[in-house]
């Protein structure tokens, strides 16, 4: 990202009534958003078109207006005064859906690296909690900064008529904004779920990673900013979807295959209800479905996931069939191909095939546990459809160097592996993650010592997204499976290395940490 924009703007508040203010802010946003008391977006008594978040407003606008050389300062005295980090990235969250709309390459960026950034930040001793959560508030203020024009987001009246999530794929597919907007604001009036499960037809009607990515971020963040906002939060993967249409039609490209391919598939294998079974896979059986994932086409892949559910195999196996196909495309991904600014040639961190490929597959197996059992067949479908297919780039080009340093001492390793990451050595980082792991080191010795460098260094803002990959993959998996993703996360952490994260050496100052 390394603020980069787009020149097409298309492409890319806590108490307002002090008396009820108090009483919320002493339950918390959540809380108080589930009885009621917290304002939504739609309570706005704003005579402009601005969103307005109730107890949120001004730290949303906090956020959203205090110049970068006073951000970090201020952040750390609000936290010593009070402020939660949790309260900071659900303030921070709304105020970037309300300024970039979900459309904007560095805006949704930063969005999609904030909750990861909260999930880090819980990882780490006390004093250096803000670290990571400052490091990306510092990143979306930077693009804050830099737009112009007005809010992304602003008031959208309902529609009239009743709509519903197959009737707003259309309404997307048309590029009609207005009436897009409309219907969706009439469905997320009705409920969240059914807000939720609209969304999802319209991000598997065209995969790229940061449309599931992103989705699944909107939803995940309503725990944090306040169920009440929920609709503004998805607002932004509408706007995404219909900003890719747009773009797609605008390029004369085909209409993506996924739309025929999925429908025929559920068809085909009868999984319109959604029905899915317990069966589990003997070790072969799972390395197969795994490889087809990995291996062939888009299309053979979707069939094998489908076959699979309808054979009764138990979804969340068929999820870390995915997942781990993902991560052995990012151990055997060559890197990048030319150098660009913070990114040599051949890493891997920023928008490498494997690291999107691994962030996808994680979204599309949260994705598939949260909605309805159709939306659960269908998400894993797709997501195999979206990691299938890339591997005509991969090279066996760590994988072959495991095993060179077995023999040696868990303390010998942990050094052997902190110098090939600051080294930039991403072979010998998995080779010593690897042993170190064999010699009966545990996940989470090894997460903790990975931790660091990816708060540290800037990552393209795919350190956050990631490392937040390989804890979830890593807790859910299966024993056996974990290992490839925690080598790969090493191998992430050496590529990355070398390009701090810009603002973490003041952060660290005014922490007292440095």
């Amino acid at each position: 990202m390394n603020g980069r924009r787009t020149k097409d703007h298309n492409r890319r508040e806590f108490l307002r009534d002090v008396g009820q203010g108090m009483f919320v802010a002493s339950l918390g946003v959540g809380l108080s958003s589930r009885l009621g008391l917290a304002r939504s977006e739609a309570w706005s008594f704003d005579e402009d078109d601005r969103l307005r978040f109730g107890e949120l407003d001004p730290l949303v606008d906090f956020i959203a207006g205090t110049p970068l050389d006073r951000l970090q300062p201020e952040i750390i005295q609000r936290l010593k005064s009070g402020t939660s980090l949790d309260h900071l990235i659900g303030a921070a969250a709304l105020a970037n859906a309300r300024a970039f709309g979900g459309f904007d390459y560095n805006g949704y960026h930063a969005f999609m690296a904030m909750l990861p950034s909260l999930h880090m930040a819980k990882l780490l001793p006390p004093p250096s909690q803000p670290l990571p959560v400052l490091k990306v508030l510092y990143r979306n203020s930077t693009f804050l900064a830099e737009r112009s024009g007005p809010d992304a987001l602003g008031k959208v009246t309902p529609a009239g008529t009743s709509c519903d999530g197959k009737q707003l794929r259309e309404q997307v597919r048309s590029c009609n904004t207005e009436v897009a907007e409309q219907g969706f604001q009439a469905i997320a009036a009705r409920s969240d779920s059914e807000s939720f499960e609209a969304v999802q037809e319209l991000v598997r009607d065209g995969l790229d990673v940061h449309r599931v990515v992103l989705s699944w971020r909107a939803w995940d963040m309503r725990r944090v900013a306040g169920e009440a906002h929920g609709r503004t939060l998805l607002r932004q993967s509408v706007r995404h979807c219909l900003e890719a249409e747009q773009s797609r039609k605008r390029r004369g490209d085909a209409e993506p295959q996924i739309r025929t391919v999925l429908p025929a598939a559920l068809e085909r294998f009868a999984l319109t209800a959604g029905k899915t079974g317990e069966k589990q896979l003997s070790d072969p059986e799972f390395d197969r479905l795994s490889d087809t994932i990995l291996k062939s086409s888009r299309e053979e892949a979707a069939e094998a996931v489908a076959k699979a559910l309808a054979d009764g195999v138990d979804p969340e196996t068929v999820g870390e069939a995915m997942s781990l196909a993902a991560a052995r495309l990012l151990l055997n991904d060559p890197g990048r191909t030319r150098e660009e600014a913070g990114k040599p040639k051949g890493s891997m961190h920023g928008a490498s095939v494997g690291v999107h490929a691994s962030d996808a597959a994680d979204a599309w197996r949260s994705i598939s546990r949260s909605g309805s059992d159709l939306n659960r067949v269908a998400s894993l479908i797709a997501g195999a459809y979206h990691t299938a297919g890339q591997f005509n780039h991969a090279e066996p080009m760590h994988q072959s160097a495991l095993g060179s340093l077995a023999g040696k001492d868990a303390k010998v390793l942990a050094r052997e592996l902190e110098s090939a990451i600051r080294s930039r050595d991403q072979t010998k980082a998995c080779v010593a993650a690897d042993a170190w792991l064999e010699t009966g080191g545990t996940r989470e010795e090894l997460l903790d010592a990975l931790l660091p460098f990816a708060v540290s260094e800037d990552g393209a803002l795919h350190a956050e997204k990631y490392f937040a990959t390989v804890f979830s993959q890593s807790s859910t998996n299966r024993a056996v499976l974990r290992r490839t993703h925690l080598v790969a996360l090493a191998r992430v952490c050496a590529s990355q290395q070398g390009f701090p994260a810009p603002g973490q050496e003041e952060a660290r100052r005014l922490l007292g940490l440095s």
